[in-house]
């Protein structure tokens, strides 16, 4: 769909030129932000589920602190609406009825338009202040770890993983630090709960270079049932998975590499005459010549008649 001239936004400001050049696309996407949104009822569960959750994900978290009237299964322009307003591909939604207590609603956009949408419900919830030791440093990038044979064959769990690693991964970095892996968020797939816990990583000696590592748990620990899910096409999946061709590896001819990541090259040359290689000039791999193997072969007949 073409745009006309008239839908087409023109910045009056260099600050508002700033903006939509941000929210243009781009080869390497911006770290994705989500938007956490409140239903007309939430509980306390929820409310500090949601202040946990924003705590982790900061600084790419925006919070909206008014009730809106959001039924996300129902319609989804609202969350359309309020995604394109903050420029947030991810969104929480809480809230709390009588059918379905303590509701987290998490999901994903692409383009502005919902991709993936899940339903968890809390039946169990300790808050991140309920644990005593020291807290990882605000930003930091977590080590997700999932656990649990659902996240490789249900599809209901498959996708949820990708959401939540869309959600928790941060900013793609190269390199990253021993000490800077302060963050572990463990995810568990039981029969019919999904457990996630958070650890702080304990760096302490061990008489080596290497440190001895420990886990702390620092909360939050939630544990949820999955309620609905609204899950998009595989088209639109995999246009949303779609990778620019700038960004798409060469590759490299005649290059393979071995079951331990060891490099292996293939060389192709042209045939050659061997007769014609200089080698290393030894006794051994001199040529004889002719009158030199006529006579050995006949002293070698001579002596073989005479015995």
């Amino acid at each position: 769909m073409v745009k006309s001239s008239d839908d087409i936004v023109k910045p009056k400001t260099k600050r508002g030129k700033r903006a939509l050049e941000q929210r243009e696309a781009k080869i390497n996407e911006n770290a994705k932000k989500a938007l956490f949104l409140r239903g007309t009822k939430t509980s306390e569960v929820v409310s500090q589920a949601m202040k946990d959750w924003l705590q982790l994900k900061k600084p790419f978290a925006i919070s909206y602190q008014k009730r809106n009237e959001i039924r996300p299964f129902e319609d989804q322009t609202s969350l359309e609406f309020f995604s394109k307003k903050s420029d947030a591909s991810l969104f929480v939604f809480g809230n709390h009825t009588k059918k379905r207590p303590h509701n987290l609603i998490l999901g994903r956009m692409y383009d502005y338009h919902l991709l993936d949408m899940f339903e968890l419900g809390i039946t169990q919830f300790q808050a991140l202040r309920n644990f005593k030791g020291i807290k990882s440093t605000l930003g930091c990038k977590p080590c997700l770890i999932f656990a649990g044979e659902a996240f490789e064959t249900q599809t209901d769990y498959i996708r949820l993983k990708h959401m939540l690693l869309d959600f928790f991964r941060g900013p793609k970095v190269d390199n990253i630090r021993l000490n800077g892996l302060e963050h572990v968020i463990h995810i568990t797939a039981l029969k019919e709960k999904i457990l996630f816990r958070c650890y702080k990583v304990l760096l302490k000696k061990s008489g080596t270079k290497t440190p001895r590592v420990e886990l702390q748990e620092m909360g939050p620990s939630i544990d949820f049932e999955l309620r609905r899910t609204k899950l998009g096409s595989e088209e639109l999946l995999k246009e949303a998975r779609k990778v620019p061709r700038v960004l798409k590896p060469k590759k490299e001819k005649n290059i393979s590499h071995d079951t331990f990541g060891a490099k292996l090259g293939r060389v192709h040359i042209q045939s050659q005459n061997l007769s014609s290689i200089q080698t290393r000039k030894m006794k051994a791999l001199k040529r004889k010549k002719e009158k030199d193997v006529a006579s050995v072969d006949a002293k070698k007949a001579k002596s073989a008649a005479t015995e």
